[in-house]
């Protein structure tokens, strides 16, 4: 045994030692990641067992040269992986979506984010899936003073939370618009003037809808407008109204706000 790992010992080169390197280091960062997962205690020992069992594994095929053992142990490969990824499927989600948030992966994905458009997403979304009607006019160029006047004065930081509660039914600002101004919440209850539908053929369209065609005709403001019937979302601009599903409504509102090259950002209430 002594001669075999001598053998092995005389036979490894700087390839070699760069891969144990690698896996070393792949090791370390699988265990500092699972070290916050749910039972850290129970995750890092079970995955310390694994890879100590494999390792001793290898280690005796290579000492004695055991080729049946060997074969056994690269056919048991997929399925210890794939039973470790059905056990740590929520650690990897987790880990998925925080590689996601990385500046580098983003610029990867040449997608591009908006905190307010984010924030308007989740809301919105969350309201289509309780049918909870919302209108939302977002400012851009054209000051929407005149219309901020006509509802109760917030001026409050926008979060999902805020515009779901002002939209909730029964409360005192859910009816007329929510006013967004320099990212933040303008006012609420605001009154809107009302548009006529895209088709006139189309009776149904409701009251929240016309107004957000009619503010989109007289400005240059976005309007999204959250279906009380159907829970569908749809966004106003320049009197069109178009339906946006909600796992594309982030990006369409980031194209619609995010400022043309030359173009000062969004402005400042009067």
């Amino acid at each position: 045994m002594r001669d075999r790992l001598a053998q092995i010992y005389e036979s490894m080169g700087p390839r070699d030692l760069v891969e144990i390197a690698i896996l070393a280091a792949a090791i370390y960062l699988a265990l500092r990641f699972l070290r916050k997962a749910r039972g850290s205690g129970m995750v890092r020992g079970l995955g310390l067992i694994i890879i100590g069992l494999f390792l001793l594994a290898q280690a005796a095929i290579a000492i004695f040269d055991l080729t049946v053992l060997g074969k056994v142990l690269d056919y048991l490969h997929t399925t210890v992986l794939v039973g470790l990824l059905v056990i740590f499927q929520p650690e990897l989600r987790r880990g998925l979506v925080v590689l996601g948030r990385y500046q580098v992966m983003r610029y990867l994905g040449r997608e591009r984010h908006d905190p307010v458009a984010d924030k308007l997403a989740d809301a919105s979304e969350a309201m289509s899936r309780d049918r909870v009607g919302a209108l939302i006019a977002i400012q851009r160029e054209v000051p929407l003073a005149p219309f901020i006047e006509t509802g109760e004065r917030l001026d409050g930081e926008i979060s999902p939370a805020l515009l779901r509660t002002l939209f909730t039914p029964n409360s005192p600002l859910h009816d007329g618009a929510v006013i967004l101004c320099n990212d933040r919440v303008a006012a609420a209850a605001c009154q809107l003037p009302l548009g006529q539908p895209p088709d006139k053929s189309q009776t149904h369209v409701g009251m929240r809808h016309r107004a957000a065609l009619g503010l989109s005709e007289e400005t240059d403001a976005v309007l999204l407008v959250v279906s009380e019937e159907t829970g569908r979302i749809s966004l106003a601009v320049g009197g069109r109204l178009e339906a946006v599903p909600r796992e594309n409504l982030s990006r369409r509102l980031v194209e619609l706000l995010s400022p043309p090259a030359g173009r000062r950002p969004r402005t400042r209430a009067a």
